[in-house]
């Protein structure tokens, strides 16, 4: 079974549902016969497809519903992601592959992600750095990350998303280091678990308790920091609680960035490993330093992306002094994009 399934949506410009449709040797539905034939669509032309990742959904391209093609889904604001920003990203419920070289995004980027409860495999989503990370995931804003609708029935409470921060080194003598998202929903500890008070301490070297019901995913074995690969576990704060599912991509954005501001604040603080967020960037990423300036601690990430760029606007008028924390922002503010198109 494949890691994702991308479903596309029919519309009247390429095929015609009243056609029989072919299939090929192996059963796979083609398109259907049409009399005349349709224009190709050129690279250029917008996706309109609506897509899916959900580990255990299996393919439904082209499925009718009640004896009707499904209607199609309007544009995404998600073709307006620059192709470049997606260089070297992929995601998905399978292992990660860590590469040298930085190819394109080999599938469509998803509108919605959606995770289960319990055991299952865990969602991951990999960028070349961790500003390239945050500054694509707050333009995807047509992508948003859900519980499946089992994770609903079964849990019968408001789910919370689960998070740990993975830096990766491409090769042994290289510098170069790759930043995984690992995402989860949050699971109850069993009562009869041993020491399970090392799952709700706030330690971010261990790993969420969800992690214990399946098989680990390769590259977190090796523990918490090794030459070659360094996790973070990102505990809840008084200014960054777990956030509540369903997100989308640009208030997680938000959401990670406010969870590097709790780590700058404690640089001083060595009863903690909260600290150690910070330091791994900065390490990792020793080109792409970010201004230490920390957002504004009245700015919540409840508040949404909306929230946090009419603050910007406000310090940017009043003060030149924090122009540094106000691009650093800026960077995150999801650009305009228009809802319908002329």
């Amino acid at each position: 079974m494949p890691p994702f399934v991308s479903r596309s949506s029919q519309t009247s410009t390429t095929s015609d549902s009243s056609a029989p449709a072919e299939r090929s040797p192996g059963g796979e539905r083609l398109s259907p016969v049409s009399g005349s034939k349709s224009p190709p669509r050129t690279p250029a032309s917008p996706n309109h497809s609506f897509t899916s990742l959900d580990p255990l959904e299996e393919d439904t391209e082209g499925e009718e519903v009640g004896g009707s093609p499904r209607a199609a889904s309007p544009p995404s604001a998600n073709q307006y992601v620059e192709p470049e920003m997606l260089i070297g990203v992929s995601l998905g419920f399978s292992r990660p592959v860590i590469s040298t070289e930085l190819v394109p995004m080999p599938s469509v980027m998803p509108n919605v992600i959606t995770l289960p409860y319990g055991k299952a495999p865990t969602f991951h989503f990999q960028a070349p750095s961790w500003r390239k990370l945050l500054k694509l995931m707050a333009r995807l804003s047509a992508t948003r990350v859900e519980p499946t609708l089992e994770a609903l029935t079964v849990a019968k409470h408001q789910l919370k998303l689960r998070t740990v921060i993975q830096f990766v080194k491409i090769h042994h003598s290289a510098s170069e280091w790759r930043t995984l998202l690992y995402l989860t929903t949050d699971f109850p500890i069993s009562p009869t678990t041993p020491n399970s008070h090392r799952y709700t301490n706030g330690d971010v070297s261990v790993l969420p308790y969800s992690y214990t019901l399946s098989p680990l995913p390769t590259l977190l074995r090796d523990g918490a920091e090794s030459p070659m690969a360094k996790y973070y576990v990102v505990p809840p704060t008084a200014t960054t609680p777990y956030p509540t599912l369903p997100i989308n991509f640009p208030n997680l954005a938000m959401y990670l960035q406010s969870a590097v501001q709790d780590s700058r604040r404690a640089s001083t603080d060595s009863s903690s490993g909260v600290r150690k967020l910070a330091n791994y960037i900065d390490n990792c990423y020793q080109n792409e330093a970010e201004s230490a300036t920390p957002i504004d601690q009245a700015v919540s990430v409840r508040r949404g992306v909306g929230g946090m760029f009419r603050r910007v606007i406000r310090k940017h008028r009043g003060s030149a002094r924090n122009s540094s924390g106000n691009e650093e922002i800026y960077d995150l503010v999801t650009p305009f994009v228009p809802d319908e198109w002329g």
